[in-house]
């Protein structure tokens, strides 16, 4: 099942949005997940069937040619424009449709792998709220260590995991521990996860702290 962004600017507006589990107006909660630098909105959505939460929208948006932004997540903000702009604004559209459809804030997740997951960092951070949960596995805030988002209060009480190896080549270490000490200090609850000798992927353990992280989904709400 698949529908169609159209109010989000070029390169990612009119890109199909890809859906699984139960219609946004029937689900308990929601999770946008957000694919990786050459992934799709079909590999991400994959990871729904892992999760075990059969009464939960899944709603997966597909970057224009596979890439949410052109360069390192860690270069300026500059070099990344207008794709950046376009790709936050892809996110809280959808997370606007979806509290229009019935699910506030509280009842939405935000979660990506890879550049999927620094830009689900990066729109809580600029679209800060009580979220349902922000996962980033494989991830950090985006931009240069001068650029990089301060935190917001409006984000206390949200669930926050970080997950990422130890030595990935892809993320620097220090990027995932100076955002999740971001996050923390907003009064978030995170949780934070290196793996040791672990790949560039998704493992296991991460899987069991989503679905955990799932089951009690508007809970408080």
């Amino acid at each position: 099942m698949s529908i169609t962004s159209t109010r989000s600017a070029p390169p990612h507006g009119g890109r199909p949005i890809l859906a699984a589990g139960v219609a946004p107006e029937e689900a308990r909660g929601a999770v946008v997940m957000l694919h990786g630098r050459g992934g799709s909105a079909d590999d991400i959505l994959s990871l729904a069937a892992y999760f075990r939460q059969g009464d939960l929208a899944f709603l997966a948006p597909a970057a224009a040619g596979n890439v949410w932004y052109p360069q390192r997540f860690i270069e300026p903000r500059a070099v990344n424009a207008p794709y950046l702009g376009a790709a936050l604004e892809t996110v809280g559209n959808l997370v606007d449709d979806l509290n229009a459809a019935g699910l506030p804030d509280e009842r939405i997740v935000l979660l990506g792998f890879s550049q999927g997951a620094c830009l689900a960092l990066e729109a809580a951070a600029r679209r800060p709220a009580r979220y349902g949960g922000v996962v980033a596995l494989s991830g950090g805030l985006i931009g240069t260590e001068t650029e990089l988002w301060q935190g917001d209060k409006r984000l206390a009480g949200t669930p926050v995991l970080l997950g990422c190896s130890e030595r990935d080549g892809h993320i620097p270490l220090s990027r995932v521990e100076v955002s999740a000490e971001r996050f923390a200090a907003s009064g978030a609850s995170v949780t934070k996860r290196i793996y040791p000798g672990s790949s560039h992927g998704v493992n296991d353990d991460e899987i069991g702290l989503v679905r955990t992280m799932l089951t009690g989904l508007g809970a408080e709400a």
